[in-house]
């Protein structure tokens, strides 16, 4: 199993991104897909959760901002994250089960 997440970067407050997770070694309907994030000296918050049956779940925070999706195609899941805030920024990890992605960075900044 590998989880490989990319599409952080900088933006300013307002500003999208769509973050990405590449999966390797299983389906995407086997299991729920979720995002976290830790924000700087904070602990693991998660953020959003698809599950097999492609239901999804939000932190509140994030609710009508974010949306989480998959690709089954493409063994993908995504987190497009619109109208971001500078209390956004954190590393993003993408997990399923026992598995993490090694992060990505997202700073909110002007």
């Amino acid at each position: 199993v590998q989880l490989v997440e990319s599409g952080g970067g900088l933006v300013q407050p307002g500003g999208s991104l769509r973050l990405s997770c590449a999966a390797s070694g299983f389906s995407l309907t086997s299991s729920a897909m979720r995002w976290y994030r830790q924000a700087p000296g904070k602990g693991l918050e998660l953020v959003a959760t698809i599950s097999a049956g492609g239901n999804t779940y939000y932190v509140d925070s994030v609710k009508g901002r974010f949306t989480i999706s998959r690709d089954n195609a493409k063994n993908t899941v995504y987190l497009q994250m619109n109208t971001l805030k500078p209390e956004d920024t954190a590393v993003y990890y993408c997990n399923r089960l026992r598995s993490w992605g090694q992060g990505t960075q997202v700073t909110v900044s002007s």
